[in-house]
This record gives C-alpha cells, structure tokens and sequence, in this order.
C-alpha cells in the first residue's frame, strides 16, 4: 500500500470535514436570520408603542426552529465525518507497521555517522540554532563545527541574493572560478548577467556598458549569443520591462541562479546537493512496505534470511534514487554507460546489456549464464542500479 492511497484517505476526510463545516455554517446563517427578524419585530413594536403578543412572536420563532431541525441537518454531514475520520486511523496503522526490527540487519549502529547526518541536514537548511542544540545532545560538537561554518557561509551567500546584493556570490564564484569550469558550470556568468541587468535598470547605460567590458567580454569565447543578448539590452534602457528581452527581468531568474548556486556549492565542497537524510527517508518510505511484506512471509516459512548475500525479491524504487552504476561487464571487459547498463539476470549474475543482447540473439532465444548452468531469458532481465 504506497502513500498515495494514505493521501486519498486524508483527502477524503479533509473534504468530509470542509463540507460539515460549509452545512453548519449555513445552518447557523438561518437561525441567525430568523434571531434577526424577530428582534426586529420586537424592536418595531417597542418604538410604536404598539400592542405586541411577545409570547405568540416567541412562540412563531420556536416553531420556525423546530421545522428547521438543525440538529437533522447536521447530523447526516457529521456522521459522514465520524466514518471517514474512524477509518484513517486505521489505514495509518495498518499502512505503518510499528516494528520495523526484522526488515533490517543485526549490524553495528554507528551513531557518530547518524548524529552528523542528523545535523547536516539543519544545517544545510540553515537551522542553525536546532542544528546546535541537537549536537550539544548528542556530545558531539567539534564534528558539528566544519559542517555548520560550511553552510553558514552558503546562507549568507544566499540570503544577501534574496535581498538582491550579488557581491557575496559572485566573489565566491571569482575564487571558485576553475573547480566551476570543471564541473561544466557557467555560474560565473549567470551572476554577472543578473548584475548587469541590475545596473541597466538602477543605473546609466555608460555604466551598465563599463560593466560590460569589464565582466561580460570574459565569456565571449564561449558565450557569444548570450553576450550579444544582454548587450543590446542596453538600447532598452529604462524600458527593459516592454523590450524583447523583458524576460530577463522575471524574479524566476534569481531563484534558478540560486538553486545553481546552491549545487554547485555543495559539490565543489564534496556535499550532496540533497539531504542525506531526507533522500533515505524518502527512499526507506517506498523500500520498507516491500521489506516488511517479504520479512513476514520468510518469518512464516521459518527461514532465515540474515545470512543472505542479496534478497530473492526485487524493491522497486522511483528514478530519483537510482543512480549511475559503475560496472564493468565480465564477458565483454567494457565498463556500462547509460546506452549499455549493467542487467540484472534471473539466477541472479550480472552482464552488460550489449552482451546479452548479443548472446540472446537480440532476444531470438534464450542462452547460458557464464557462470553458472542456468538458462537465461533475455525478456526476464531488469537494469541493474548500485
């Protein structure tokens, strides 16, 4: 059962609940209308000075009341909701099983590694203060102090672009300049095209052209029509906003530096642009309802299943948590690329995909593993991720 069926679940009582809401609301808008209209009989009948039965009035009013029934009309909405709400619980329960304990290995826990996980991922979020007292708990702050001055750095670059002030950045990216180029990175660029358009609509065109010169020509080797389109930009002087090239004024455009900055930051500084932590929750969300399924059958065969090199079953995971394998093919000797994947054979070897399309005869027929006596169908191998 994945989250998605938990989510229409909770859907499903959220809309339950709005509706209730909605039904009471205007149950409460009648009784109030009628409250109104008889106070503004009495209230006549008082400035008139007029013979007024107040008790055949009142008694009008609770008879409108009773024909309306409010409690009728509410406790059918509600009761929807008590069903709806009653059966969440139970799906969380059973979608959630508490012992988690035999999906896993009696392996060493290492605390240590778990604890700097923990932390990295405050502070890459810049929760510096949560990040600081959980290490404090932990007894654990000298680790801490490399991470933490790492990301406060990062924030402090990323916070100065929110308010719109590129120096912080852009002087990282000037110190940075080489290990960007080798990541294939035009960072550099991008900050100083964000300045540039800055300086064209705050500043003069003699100035937003001195910039240009100074920075911009650095990338013309290489980035030409880029080059090219900003510099026209400065014939739209003070109306960039109704140019051709309007877009470049668009707020997306410091949130995708941003986020370039983010990346590469972290990769220049050996850290994964992802949480650790958030990437093994989010994949352990898929892969432990299929562990825990399998764990129960194997508990009720009474076999054993520890001492196991891999599971007999595969765990499907989405395309996020899958990454670029390095394998090298043991009959063809050549190393996988994303044309030629590593694939996962059913008794359980490993080969190329070019060599068993090869040995198969474009899957015509089945063949021979190399390494052991089974007898392989080329349709029933699955890419094989690390």
């Amino acid at each position: 059962m994945g989250l998605t069926t938990i989510k229409d679940a909770f859907d499903r009582v959220t809309k339950k609940q709005k509706l209730s809401c909605s039904k009471t609301q205007e149950v409460i808008d009648q009784i109030d209308q009628e409250l109104e209209q008889v106070l503004q009989t009495l209230q006549s009948a008082s400035d008139l000075d007029s013979q007024l039965d107040y008790r055949s009035v009142l008694a009008e009013l609770k008879t409108k009341l009773k024909d309306m029934a409010p409690l009728s009309q509410l406790e059918s909405t509600q009761k929807e909701v008590n069903i709806a709400a009653s059966k969440y619980p139970k799906l969380l329960e059973k979608s959630f099983n508490p012992d988690i304990s035999k999906a896993y290995r009696n392996i060493e826990f290492d605390s240590h590694t778990v604890n700097e996980v923990i932390a990295s991922h405050f502070y890459r979020r810049g929760l510096f203060e949560i990040g600081d007292s959980f290490m404090k708990e932990t007894q654990e702050p000298e680790s801490a102090c490399a991470m933490k001055l790492l990301f406060q750095e990062m924030f402090q670059i990323l916070e100065a672009m929110r308010k719109q002030n590129l120096e912080l950045a852009l002087n990282w990216a000037a110190t940075n300049s080489d290990k960007l180029k080798e990541n294939g990175s035009d960072l550099l660029l991008k900050l100083h095209s964000l300045q540039f358009v800055e300086i064209l609509q705050k500043q003069s065109r003699d100035e937003a052209l001195k910039y240009a010169r100074t920075h911009l020509s650095l990338f013309a080797s290489d980035h030409m029509p880029e080059i090219q389109k900003l510099v026209i930009c400065i014939l739209w002087t003070g109306k960039l906003d109704r140019s051709p090239y309007a877009q470049l004024l668009s707020p997306t455009n410091w949130d995708k530096v941003a986020e370039e900055l983010t990346r590469q930051f972290c990769n220049i500084q050996g850290q994964s642009y992802e949480s650790p932590l958030s990437v093994t929750i989010a994949a352990g969300t898929q892969g432990l309802p299929p562990l825990l399924k399998f764990m129960n059958v194997m508990l009720g065969k009474k076999q054993e299943w520890q001492s196991m090199k891999q599971l007999p079953v595969p765990v499907e995971l989405d395309k996020e948590f899958q990454f670029h394998s390095i394998f090298v093919c043991p009959v063809s000797k050549e190393q996988s690329t994303e044309e030629n994947p590593p694939m996962l054979m059913s008794c359980g070897h490993v080969l190329c995909k070019q060599s068993i399309m090869k040995m198969s005869k474009n899957s015509t027929r089945s063949f021979k593993c190399p390494y052991c006596p089974s007898d392989i169908d080329s349709t029933n191998c699955r890419q094989l991720y690390f």
